[in-house]
């Protein structure tokens, strides 16, 4: 007998049971199914015995990326090949390192595990940097937050500190956030799969592209209008710090942001190739030349000016001779004055009336 609370959820009527029946014939029917071989469609062999009929081969898991792709990257087989070859066995402590306690006074940290990628990529000790803890009791953050190796999060957080931080006090401002474009990356030189692995890849590096005030100011590391004492200020200081500074003029691929690394050279050697650039100067306007004021006619001599004016005369002053061989110089007769032309008179009317009849 069902109870109430039975009866209000299984409500004993005729058409509940009924469909309660169908469910489970329903079921066994399923299962007896399953239960059954699967009939034999293939030839009979010999002594009448079924020759099972192969089936086709599972078609590969594609998954997200094509066939090519997904061949550059062979699931390690052991741990060795997973852990690395620098990994020691040793090392292996659930104690902090020495790196990562000093770290932790004066930045806010998340320790990582060990970061596993083909070939040399990853590491061991790496560390996710959140913010950077002032002496005055501020913090500056830092977006998006970067998975670094510890000796390089701590120079990077010393740099914030020490360096960055006075900077943007000398430009009259407050420095709030730093603005981050890549941290680890497995991944090749210049993103090029052909190349060494870069220190992206080994999470040993760091792109950069500004800083951000209190109040919303933002400069940009890469802009040639932005601040100029402070970005000079910025270069300075990171290339006493990292061992290496890439930027505008560099190689072409870090135009738009400054990257920073620790990669260890010999002897130490150190790149610094960052431009600090400028706007250029504006066009030149061709001057207008000024224009000179018309010379004055030069005033003639006093007694020049006085001289009388000479008379107009087509006769000739100088009476002209000619030399004979039988006798000797003979004057030459005077030319002919020359024929004045009067002007012609108007010939008077016939008739002259003093007065005008019109009238």
């Amino acid at each position: 007998m069902l109870s109430r609370t039975n009866a209000a959820i299984f409500p004993d009527t005729p058409r509940m049971r009924t469909l309660m029946a169908i469910v489970v014939l329903a079921l066994l029917g399923c299962g007896i199914a399953v239960g059954q071989p699967a009939p034999n469609t293939g030839s009979a062999g010999a002594g009448g015995i079924p020759t099972p009929v192969p089936l086709p081969r599972p078609r590969p898991k594609m998954g997200l990326l094509p066939s090519w792709i997904a061949t550059l990257w062979r699931e390690p087989q052991t741990f060795r090949e997973a852990a690395g070859e620098d990994f020691k066995t040793a090392d292996v402590t659930s104690a902090p390192s020495a790196c990562r306690t000093r770290l932790s006074t004066f930045a806010v940290v998340t320790a990582m595990p060990r970061l596993i990628g083909p070939g040399a990529c990853g590491g061991g000790d790496i560390v996710r940097l959140d913010a950077v803890l002032l002496p005055s009791g501020k913090k500056v953050e830092i977006k998006p937050q970067p998975y670094l190796q510890c000796p390089m999060a701590e120079q990077l957080a010393l740099w914030l500190r020490d360096d960055a931080t006075p900077i943007a006090a000398a430009a009259g401002g407050v420095l709030q956030r730093l603005e981050t474009y890549d941290d680890f990356d497995c991944r090749g030189r210049n993103r090029k799969m052909s190349g060494k692995v870069s220190e992206h890849g080994k999470a040993n590096a760091i792109d950069l592209r500004g800083f951000t005030f209190e109040g919303g100011r933002y400069v940009h590391l890469t802009d040639i209008k932005a601040d100029r004492p402070l970005r000079e200020a910025a270069r300075r200081t990171a290339c006493a710090r990292f061992m290496t500074v890439l930027g505008p003029g560099s190689d072409g691929y870090h135009e738009e942001h400054i990257h920073l690394d620790l990669a260890d050279r010999s002897n130490g050697y150190r790149i610094c190739q960052w431009d600090v650039r400028e706007p250029p100067p504006p066009p030149k306007v061709p001057e207008k030349t000024p224009e000179k004021p018309p010379e004055a006619a030069p005033e003639k001599p006093a007694e020049v000016a006085a001289a009388p004016a000479e008379p107009e005369d087509d006769e000739e002053k100088v009476a002209m001779t000619m030399v004979s061989p039988i006798q000797g110089v003979v004057p030459l007769p005077k030319p002919r004055p020359a024929l004045r032309r009067h002007a012609k008179r108007k010939t008077r009317d016939l008739f002259h009336f003093p007065f005008t009849l019109s009238r």
